[in-house]
């Protein structure tokens, strides 16, 4: 069985926990029944794989299928890890999805996206990456009643995300912690109005309306004091003809939306000029999600 799962970018500036995007970066899994446990693991995070146990993917994998079957077994793994670490581009989502999938997959049942976000919604209870990585595209979603509520809309072939990706990390539990546990009305009506247009312009392709509804008031400056380079990433992506740029999730990455692929291409030459120690990357839309095959 073969589990491909996808990278995903989440706020999008003020749609804090609400809004993320899917994006074309996968995580590659294969899975075989065997006589004995097997683990092999390639990419993003192989350095880190030093023991058997603590392995978030096997734990709820581990967990799911028990549940699902009554048994315990024993299966041969493949990662093929692309998505960053700790970089806010969803790599957490990405394995709750994917090991919740390869479960469902393992134990012969039909493949149920609702099944799987609800499962996932355990692990992780903010919808805005798990959403994304479930059904791909461009979702905006609530939680109500342990439910994810959630409008998936692809965005238009021929726009390009361009993905800056800091040689540092961001916390998000710490980052989140430095977060105002509360907000002035005026700026919560600000966000409002910006994650509101934001969804709108990018359904009905009114990009021009972009660079004012991705602004936020309520955690993107707080996160980017923790790499205060974002500030000149984010300037510099503008400059050079971005439709918006935003932190991506908590950070540390930054993503940035182009009008096609040569408008792509002129902002990531002119962030890789400026951020030479940072990783560039152009990228697509997915508008899949995690998907299986035998």
């Amino acid at each position: 069985m073969y589990i491909s799962v996808p990278a995903t970018s989440a706020n999008m500036g003020a749609g804090f926990d609400s809004l993320g995007v899917a994006l074309k970066l996968y995580n590659h899994i294969e899975i075989t029944r065997s006589r004995f446990f097997s683990i092999a693991l390639h990419g993003e995070g192989a350095h880190f794989l030093k023991t058997k146990k603590g392995n978030i993917f096997l734990n709820i994998f581990d967990k799911t299928y028990e549940e699902l079957t009554g048994r315990r077994e024993a299966f041969r793994f493949k990662f093929e890890n692309n998505i960053p670490l700790s970089r806010g581009l969803g790599s957490s989502s990405a394995v709750i999805v994917s090991a919740i999938t390869a479960a469902r997959a393992m134990a012969r049942l039909p493949f149920d996206r609702a099944a799987i976000i609800s499962r996932a919604l355990t692990y992780e209870h903010h919808p805005d990456n798990i959403t994304p990585a479930t059904y791909g595209g461009f979702c905006v979603c609530a939680v109500e009643q342990e439910r994810v509520w959630h409008i998936k809309t692809a965005l238009e072939a021929k726009l390009r995300a361009v993905i800056v990706i800091p040689n540092k990390p961001i916390s998000t539990r710490h980052s989140r912690n430095a977060l105002p546990k509360r907000m002035p009305t005026e700026d919560a009506a600000f966000n409002i109005s910006r994650s509101s247009l934001l969804t709108a312009a990018l359904i009905t392709r009114n990009y021009d309306y972009l660079r004012v509804a991705s602004q936020d008031k309520l955690h993107q400056m707080i996160r980017m004091r923790f790499l205060p380079q974002l500030f000149e990433v984010q300037k510099t992506a503008l400059d050079s003809g971005a439709l918006m740029s935003t932190l991506s999730g908590s950070g540390s990455s930054f993503f940035s939306l182009a009008s096609d692929q040569d408008a792509a291409e002129k902002i990531a030459r002119a962030l890789a000029a400026q951020f030479p120690s940072f990783r560039v990357e152009i990228a697509e839309f997915d508008t899949q999600g995690v998907h299986s095959k035998e």
